[in-house]
């Protein structure tokens, strides 16, 4: 069973920045591309960036250049760097393989990103 913990969310205001992390336990992490994922209130989730085995790394237009998603295998991490932070950024993120059947759908709690003045 694949266990997936998100930390590093908070409240931060336009322009700020946060690093967010996704411990994974129960699969071979080196093995499996991950994505970060985001769901903001009263829309459906979406790939925000993702990495494949060998770091390869691939972001969604409205982030690129702010964000940046990195791995660690020796501690089956995975991170998404956030900087100059918008409103519209306000989510619930998400750790998840690239693709989620990988990892059978399951997910994780999440963690919060809200920004605002």
């Amino acid at each position: 069973q694949v266990q997936l913990v998100e930390s590093g969310g908070g409240l931060v205001q336009p322009g700020g920045s946060l690093r967010l992390s996704c411990a994974v336990s129960g699969s071979i992490f080196s093995n499996y591309a991950m994505g970060w994922y985001r769901q903001a209130p009263g829309k459906q989730r979406e790939l925000v960036a993702g990495i494949t085995q060998g770091g390869i790394t691939n972001y969604k237009d409205s982030v690129k250049g702010r964000f940046t998603i990195s791995r660690d295998n020796a501690l089956n991490t995975v991170y998404l760097q956030m900087n100059n932070l918008k409103v519209e950024d306000t989510a619930v993120y998400y750790c998840n393989a690239l693709p989620v059947s990988d990892y059978g759908g399951s997910w994780g709690q999440g963690t919060q990103v809200t920004v605002s003045s």
